[in-house]
């Protein structure tokens, strides 16, 4: 033990000799380290007892930070003895640093630990939230909003992000819907691909990376009736043609870990799912990360009522693939004895060690355990003034105009005086959302902050708060209409608050909560131009303010520079171009509501009562996906195709022509959706194949082209074969998922 902290101290002074002289020691006991990650593996592992295996595969919470139900004291004393291989809720460089050295200088062997906490839309400097990122279309700007998170959270000492959520939601009641991309497939794929990208960079050694963890594995934003937790009841169809596929995404840009999720599927809780775990992730896809389990998820599965006891659910984790336990120390209690009983095999501990270790070399945490747990570093990176411009500026592509009648927006900085109304307006903690990691309300700047700042001199802005969120009375109606009928321009914050979505916050009605509608009902009897600036988690039911307001922008939680974001749009200096990435209803009831639904054998006909439909609410959504309205207009020509016939070897290229009519520049997301008119089963009247964003100024036009091949044409056929089939195909080009110019194409059997 004297020997081994000398080697600890010296390396903490002299890295070549504790890289040299330590690791030979304390890795395989030999003068010649092995070169590949496998062969430093094995050299570990041999000096392991089962008791130190299970530990790599526990996980457990620190003290800094809660995030869940239950929290265990004794952590400290767990990685003294060698206990426990990973930490989550702790950060900060010399905090985890000190960990850190426990782990490595007091424990037999030394192995060190993996650091991990929630940065989902930044660590310090908070981004909008994933499904406001979603709605930027904006591919560049989502990476680039993982990789400021990564060095951040790097920089604090942490090595691991549960992040991202790849869950496709298609039920607004849901509140994790804020945390994943929304609906789409298409758009959920392309959305994790950037993530993992940004959060893991092109090489996990680098100090400023994170791993990244694709969740929550499978199927948990189809929970039942919307609310957190419940059942999951689908098709292997749909888990695999919708769920499934952006975990694949994940896997394919490399992703490093998964978590799965709370939910059965098919009668088993995810956490227990030999079908999900061993036969699709590791050996359908090939995963070589590790697979962790989401918060006391194993312990839950005895009240899901599969497993009598925790032993029992400990076995049926391990067997089905479960590499580690986040919390719920079941493994920890009960894997050494199953193990003894030969109710979980040798082989399967050891497999799932390796998956961990293999992680913990990836990322040179055996070369220098201490690699994160630099102090100067984290000072200088913690909301750089470049990180918070990026902030800026991903918030602003994020938002989405979803009304602007006859211009109200933008608003001129000269206008004489404005009234800011309502409960979110001067809030900087709602700007933050759910899961903001450690980015603090005091950090932002609040929309009221953001539109002093940005206004002339000469403006006068007056603001009365209105109502709350959510309880409280109108009493405070009458001073908040004395000063908006004083005012050229009325604007309206309202919405949720931060924590009325996000985990464990499912609602059964979706409306403006509170008093919130009359108030904006009240100052649209004014007869001032009425914006409204929304911010909350999900899709909100808005047919009412719809009427009475002139201009609505949704602007998500925005994050630590919301409020001069929200700014820059409400003002034109920058000129709106997010798009939905989930379709709004016009009423709770239409839910579920997506673009890509399936016709039916009776489709609907207002001539026709027995066709679907409701008798009391239109079938359309009251904003599609993919919808958002510019300070400029585009004009669409009709779609053209290279050939009108193409074979299984060929491409099919589609052309359309987009022109800037208004009088700015702008960004459009032109989107391309197919539908596939008959198959051998059936098919989606829409499904979303490509986009492409462009900027035109006033005047100008473009061509932009699309190229298809049978991969984009593929689907589950009747067989459930990942395969295309020859037909017709109507191809749309147009500005959101309503879009109904197409050209036809035909695909040949050869």
């Amino acid at each position: 033990m004297v020997k081994h902290r000398l080697y600890a101290f010296l390396g903490l002074f002299f890295p070549v000799l504790f890289i040299q002289q330590w690791l030979p020691m304390r890795e395989y006991n030999s003068p010649a380290p092995p070169k590949t990650i496998e062969e430093r593996i094995d050299s570990v592992m041999k000096l392991m007892t089962l008791e130190e295996k299970i530990g790599q595969m526990t996980l457990f919470t620190s003290d800094w930070d809660v995030t869940g139900p239950t929290m265990r004291a004794n952590y400290k004393e767990d990685i003294k003895k060698g206990k426990v291989g990973a930490i989550f809720n702790a950060h900060t460089a010399a905090y985890n640093r000190e960990l850190q050295r426990v782990a490595v200088e007091e424990t037999r062997l030394g192995i060190p630990l993996i650091f991990g906490y929630d940065v989902i839309h930044g660590y310090k400097t908070i981004f909008p939230i994933s499904l406001g990122e979603a709605a930027s279309w904006d591919l560049e700007a989502v990476e680039k909003a993982a990789r400021v998170a990564a060095i951040e959270a790097s920089a604090a000492g942490l090595h691991w992000t549960f992040a991202p959520m790849v869950d496709i939601s298609r039920d607004p009641r849901w509140g994790r819907i804020s945390e994943g991309a929304g609906e789409d497939v298409f758009l959920g794929n392309a959305m994790a691909r950037a993530r993992v990208r940004g959060f893991q960079g092109d090489d996990l050694k680098a100090t400023n990376t994170l791993v990244a963890c694709a969740k929550h594995y499978a199927a948990y934003g189809a929970a039942q009736a919307g609310r957190d937790y419940h059942t999951v009841d689908i098709s292997e169809r749909t888990l695999r043609e919708t769920y499934l596929p952006p975990f694949k995404a994940a896997l394919d840009e490399g992703v490093g870990t998964f978590m799965t999720s709370f939910n059965e599927l098919f009668g088993v809780p995810a956490s227990g799912s030999e079908l999900l775990i061993d036969q699709i992730l590791k050996t359908e896809w090939n995963f070589n990360g590790f697979i962790v389990t989401d918060y006391t998820s194993i312990n839950e599965m005895v009240d899901h009522g599969v497993v009598a006891d925790e032993k029992e659910a400990g076995e049926l984790a391990a067997n089905a693939g479960v590499d580690m336990d986040m919390q719920g120390a079941v493994f920890y209690n009960y894997l050494a004895q199953s193990v003894k009983e030969k109710k979980v095999s040798k082989q399967q501990i050891d497999e799932a060690v390796r998956r961990v270790l293999r992680i913990k070399f990836q990322l040179g945490l055996f070369d220098d355990p201490y690699r994160y747990s630099d102090v100067s570093r984290q000072e200088a990176a913690l909301l750089a003034p470049e990180h918070l411009e990026a902030a800026r500026d991903v918030a602003r592509k994020s938002m989405v105009l979803l009304k602007n009648d006859r211009q109200t927006l933008p608003l001129s900085k000269e206008l004489k005086s404005i009234a800011v109304i309502g409960p979110l307006a001067t809030s900087q903690a709602d700007l933050l959302g759910s899961w903001h990691a450690a980015g603090f309300a005091e950090d932002c700047v609040s929309l009221l902050s953001g539109l002093k700042d940005a206004v002339s001199s000469n403006t006068s802005v007056m603001y009365a708060k209105g109502c709350d969120v959510i309880g409280g009375d109108q009493s405070g109606f009458a001073p908040a209409l004395t000063i908006a009928s004083q005012a050229d321009v009325i604007i309206a914050a309202v919405g949720e608050g931060w924590d009325m979505s996000g985990e464990a916050a499912s609602r059964s009605n979706i409306d403006l909560p509170g008093h919130q509608k009359a108030l904006i009902k009240a100052l649209s009897g004014l007869g001032k131009p009425l914006v409204l600036v929304l911010m909350n988690g999900r899709p909100l039911a808005l047919p009412e303010v719809h009427q009475q307001a002139d201009a609505m922008l949704e602007t998500w939680y925005a994050g630590t520079m919301g409020g001069p974001a929200i700014a820059d749009v409400l003002f034109g200096d920058y000129n709106p171009s997010g798009r939905l990435p989930v379709t709004f209803p016009r009423n709770v009831g239409q839910v579920p509501i997506h673009y890509n639904m399936k016709n039916t054998g009776r489709p609907m006909d207002p001539n026709d009562k027995y066709t679907s439909k409701y008798l009391d609410v239109e079938n359309t959504p009251l904003y599609p996906f993919g919808y958002g309205l510019s300070y400029t207009q585009f004009e669409y020509s009709d779609p053209t195709v290279n050939k009108s016939t193409f074979g299984p070897t060929e491409t099919v290229s589609v052309e359309v022509n987009v022109k800037n009519t208004g009088q700015y520049e702008g960004k459009e997301t032109v989107q391309l959706y197919i539908r596939d008119l008959v198959g051998s089963v059936t098919r989606p009247v829409k499904e979303l194949k490509g986009f492409q964003q462009i900027v035109l100024t006033p005047g100008q036009s473009r061509s932009v082209r699309f190229d298809l091949t049978v991969e984009d044409l593929k689907f589950y056929n009747r067989d459930m074969e990942w395969t295309y089939e020859p037909g017709e195909f109507d191809i749309f080009i147009g500005p959101h998922s309503a879009v109904t110019n197409a050209v036809r194409v035909k695909l040949l059997k050869k």
